[in-house]
């Protein structure tokens, strides 16, 4: 992968570290995260769960109430903290890996990431999904949630081979972190060819999709 890339996930990586203490704001000022937050109660989260960049924890404690477990893994130990706090959770271990690189040793039932997907790079989406194809169980099946394409009002948008936006912080401070402002159908197209069944829909401007891999050689 492009040194571009190496070095947006980094400065990436650095924003979240730094936010930690401010991640949690719009989920208790916005409506619209909290309406978002019970779309759980209705998926079909189940079995053994794998969280990806589970952030400061927002959704672990909804997926936790539905798994027989959850392994809830991001790359910043400051949010992870916080996600801990929340605790504890019986069911729930919080692991601390970089997502582009730990694999995991077993596999899962539900793979679950919230606001996850936009931030993975274009040219790492396709091994993205292998990953995940490659972790879940037989029949199992991967639940994401993310912004839609009206998110893309956001602050310092930039488009390009790595699309960013301008993150800001309560210090002054500024990062840039990748953004990919996917539609439903785009990403259902694209995974469809892939050999994946997906449905995806919005709600209140953000994605919601369930999607399971293709179980045998295309």
């Amino acid at each position: 992968m492009s040194s571009d890339d190496d070095a947006l996930l980094a400065e990436q990586l650095a924003y979240y570290r730094a936010a930690a203490a401010e991640y949690d704001r719009p989920y208790a000022e916005l409506e619209g995260l909290q309406r978002l937050l019970t779309v759980v109660d209705d998926l079909p989260v189940s079995g053994d769960v794998l969280e990806l960049a589970c952030g400061t924890g927002q959704w672990t404690p909804r997926l936790a109430a539905r798994a027989r477990s959850v392994t809830a893994v991001d790359a910043a130990a400051e949010v992870l903290a916080v996600a801990r706090a929340r605790g504890p959770f019986p069911n729930v271990r919080f692991v601390q890996a970089d997502l582009f690189e730990w694999r995991p040793s077993r596999r899962f039932d539900t793979v679950f990431f919230a606001f996850w997907l936009s931030h993975v790079p274009p040219a790492r989406l396709s091994g993205f999904w292998d990953t995940i194809a490659a972790v879940l169980a037989p029949g199992g099946k991967a639940i994401f949630i993310d912004d839609g394409p009206a998110a893309a009002s956001e602050e310092g948008v930039t488009d390009g081979p790595v699309p960013t936006v301008l993150r800001r912080l309560d210090d002054g401070s500024q990062y840039r972190v990748v953004k990919v402002f996917h539609d439903a159908r785009t990403l259902t197209g694209d995974l469809t060819a892939r050999g994946w069944t997906v449905r995806v829909r919005a709600l209140d401007g953000s994605l919601v999709g369930i999607a399971e891999p293709p179980t045998g050689p295309l």
